[in-house]
């Protein structure tokens, strides 16, 4: 095999795989299976705390470096099993001490094998030294980095989690080196050049076929830029003591299907009474389609009744498309509160629009003391101060939503996604989605949840009206605002994962039977 230009995944078997294939360019299929990861992600501070307390507790450095450079050669050769060249890039820390070591494994295995060390070996010290020394007793071949031409598959061992600022030189060139080879790229705990607690690009980061992870799973590893530069990811704790890992707090909590909030079953005698009334308001003039995408994904959430409040030119259509939803045509916010007054839900802004129209409709809404899921305009104008959000509720914005509540900038919210999501928590009382690659959700108290399914597909007018709807119905069948935000999210997430299958030409109303099917397959009706 060709491992110049072979960029393909090769399942394992033995799990503890999650395959991408974000070949450069765009994602052009995602494989559904995922790994049987931890639910807990950690910072990197936490990490490195967590690695120092193992060495305290009695397990040397240096053997749980071995075991990491153990963890990385197993995945190289499950994942390129004709492989027989590795060009292993090495900065001076411990991720290059990782390097080293797998050098000296595939050396020892027969493969053609040099390192170019882009940092100063002679500065290499502790561990990393002895890796350096166990490389040359293997007769590694090791030589300065002076921009020789890389063979094989690479090894990105040049930066580890310690980094915080922009990457300069000489890494940049070197990251800049390994992206424009066009060759096969593993990166040991994470990405040269990636933030290990944000998922930021650090000025220039490595773009990775296979990133093999140790001891915690790290957040930025799942949000912000990672899945464009991690790859197909393999997590190893390194057999690290589970009490000692216990006692370590939670930074961001992953969400899978044994950690969901659970919606309650339905008692064969239930009735549309106890599964609570959604109001959807929405649907300003020529953004009549947001208002229905999130009315159909409520009622197919399992809301008990649905009413929709939008411009009376909407309503022939809404009946067409679902006559169990009462549709009401609203002209004024007075029309409106009589709508309010038996609603348990609200689910305010899918097409509301910036006019009169839509602003004297929020008013109404703000002033009630009912728990409410705002999205689009509704967030818009909240940003401007006009209005405020009552307790109880869920924000969804994406990026620039957020930015505009903040009074920031895009650019500042996906450089700490995580950071973003709970100053907008903290600041209106709510709970907050933060939406995006990574999907964040965040409550005043600091709890933070992320949903790692997802797919370019989605990239997709629509979807934002659909998740509104979803959150809107599980906040109906009596789940906390918390709750249902989180498993709305991973719902419509892992939703949007299955219909990408099939590539470009997603719509929105495409997740909203898969919804159904999956909140079903999780947590039945029936017990």
């Amino acid at each position: 095999m060709d491992l110049q230009l072979s960029r393909t995944c090769k399942e394992d078997t033995g799990a503890q795989v999650r395959i991408i294939l974000p070949d450069i360019g765009a994602q052009r299929r995602m494989l559904h299976s995922k790994p049987s990861f931890p639910d807990a992600l950690y910072s990197a501070a936490q990490v490195r705390d967590l690695d120092a307390r193992l060495v305290a507790a009695g397990t040397p450095g240096f053997e749980l470096m071995q075991r990491a450079a153990h963890a990385a050669w197993r995945a190289i050769r499950r994942r390129w099993p004709e492989g027989k060249q590795l060009t292993v890039m090495a900065g001076r820390g411990n991720n290059a001490g990782d390097g080293y070591l797998i050098a000296a494994l595939a050396r020892r295995a027969g493969w053609q094998v040099n390192v170019l060390a882009v940092g100063d070996s002679d500065a290499l010290a502790g561990d990393a030294r002895s890796a350096y020394e166990e490389a040359v007793a293997a007769d590694v071949d090791i030589q300065p980095w002076q921009q020789q031409a890389l063979a094989g598959i690479v090894v990105d061992a040049l930066l580890g989690t310690g980094l915080t600022g922009d990457v300069r030189a000489p890494y940049a060139a070197a990251i800049d080196a390994i992206n424009d080879s066009g060759l096969p790229v593993v990166a040991v705990d994470l990405p040269s050049g990636l933030c290990a607690d944000t998922g930021r690009t650090l000025g220039c980061a490595v773009r990775a076929d296979l990133t093999v992870t140790f001891i915690g799973l790290k957040i930025g590893l799942f949000t912000g830029d990672a899945p464009e530069r991690v790859g197909e990811l393999v997590f190893d704790d390194l057999q690290a003591d589970a009490e000692i890992v216990r006692h370590t707090p939670i930074s961001v909590k992953r969400l899978d299907t044994f950690n969901l909030p659970t919606l309650a079953p339905r008692s064969p005698i239930a009735h549309k009474g106890l599964f609570g009334r959604v109001l959807v308001i929405g649907g300003d003039r020529g953004f009549g389609g947001a208002a229905l995408l999130a009315t159909e994904s409520t009622l197919r959430t399992g809301a008990g009744m649905v009413t929709l409040a939008t411009r009376p030119e909407h309503v022939s259509a809404a009946l067409t498309r679902f006559p169990e939803v009462m549709s009401a045509g609203i002209s004024s916010a007075n029309q409106l509160r009589a709508l309010i007054e038996p609603a348990s839900v609200l689910v305010v802004g899918p097409g509301l629009g910036q006019h009169s129209w839509g602003k004297s409709l929020l008013s109404a809404a703000a002033n009630a003391p009912l728990p409410q899921v705002w999205d689009a305009d509704a967030l818009n104008e909240l940003a401007t101060g006009a209005v405020q959000l009552p307790e109880g509720c869920v924000i969804t914005p994406h990026p620039g939503e957020a930015a505009r509540l903040l009074g920031s900038d895009t650019k500042h919210i996906q450089a700490d996604r995580p950071a973003a999501a709970r100053a907008l928590a903290k600041k209106f009382n709510a709970v907050c989605v933060l939406k995006g690659s990574g999907s964040l959700i965040a409550n005043p108290a600091g709890d933070l949840a992320l949903a790692d399914h997802g797919h370019p597909a989605m990239a997709t007018g629509g979807l934002g009206d659909v998740l509104s709807g979803v959150i809107g119905a599980l906040m109906a069948q009596k789940m906390s605002a918390y709750d249902a935000a989180c498993l709305g999210v991973w719902l419509h997430a892992l939703a949007g994962e299955q219909c990408g299958a099939s590539g470009r030409g997603l719509a929105a109303a495409d997740l909203i039977p898969v919804i159904r099917h999956l909140l079903e397959e999780h947590q039945p009706c029936l017990s």
